[in-house]
Order: C-alpha cells, then sequence, then structure tokens
C-alpha cells in the first residue's frame, strides 16, 4: 500500500505521507520492539503495553503498509510472527532520533543507550554527495516541486 501524497490534506508533504503509515505511537512502538527481537504477538504486546485490539489493527496495517511482513512458523496450529521489511528497517534511524530527542528533552535519565563498537551513536544528518555532517549551525536549504 503507498499513499497517495495528494489525496492528504494540507502541504503535499513527505512527512505527512510517512505519518498516515506511522503516525500513531503503537505503530512505531512495534518497529521497535520487532527490530529488537520481539516477533511474536505475545512478545510484541508485553513490550509495547498496547491493547490487544489496537496492537492487531497495528500489525495488520504495518503489513499492509509493506512495513512488516508476515512469516508462517506453524502450521498446525497455523501460526505466523512478524518481520521488518527493508522498509521496516529504514524506519530504524527516525526511532533512533525520536530516542535522542526524548534523552534530551523527556526522560530525566536516557534508560537505554545504542553503541557501535563501544561507542555511543548518535543521530545525524550527513551531506549525500560530500559526506560532510550538516549539523543545527550548518547551511540548509529546502526546495519544493513547483
Amino acid at each position: 500500500m503507498t499513499t497517495r501524497l495528494d489525496e492528504l490534506p494540507g502541504r503535499r508533504c513527505s512527512i505527512a505521507g510517512a505519518l498516515d503509515v506511522v503516525g500513531d505511537r503503537w505503530a512505531l512502538l512495534v518497529v521497535r520492539e520487532v527490530s529488537l527481537g520481539a516477533h511474536r504477538f505475545g512478545e510484541i504486546l508485553r513490550g509495547t503495553g498496547a491493547p490487544r485490539e489496537r496492537l492487531a489493527a497495528r500489525l495488520t496495517a504495518l503489513v499492509d503498509a509493506g512495513v512488516l511482513e508476515r512469516r508462517e512458523y506453524s502450521r498446525n496450529p497455523p501460526r505466523s510472527d512478524y518481520h521488518l521489511t527493508r522498509s521496516g528497517r529504514d524506519l530504524l534511524p527516525v526511532l533512533q532520533a525520536l530516542m535522542q530527542w526524548g534523552d534530551r528533552h523527556v526522560a530525566d535519565v536516557p534508560p537505554v543507550e545504542l553503541h557501535h563498537h563501544g561507542h555511543r551513536i548518535q543521530a545525524s544528518w550527513v551531506c549525500d554527495t560530500c559526506g560532510e555532517r550538516v549539523g543545527r549551525d550548518t547551511e540548509r536549504h529546502v526546495t519544493h516541486e513547483g
């Protein structure tokens, strides 16, 4: 399923399209849980704290949107679990940026830190062309489709 930007209200923008797919608490928490290795409904339920009906609806919507895929692990009884697709894995930097923002502005003490070879990971913007890190004080330009 693809969200058509021209069918959404307001400014035509990819942020609006993305939020149409994953713009609620439960959707992003599902992606977090699956990325951490929770693949079965009960595991995702425990990790998110979502109401059962809401979780079932979000899982279906995320599968329909191509963020998750169902994989059968038992035929008798029929059982499936959930795994991130490429689209779902592409959301991981979004979760990292949200976590970093929450660490700065919501949490007294960050409850989780991400590390790579013992070094803390920070979300950042990098120029596709020159590889330079783009920060708050770096010149940026926004272009609009006319």
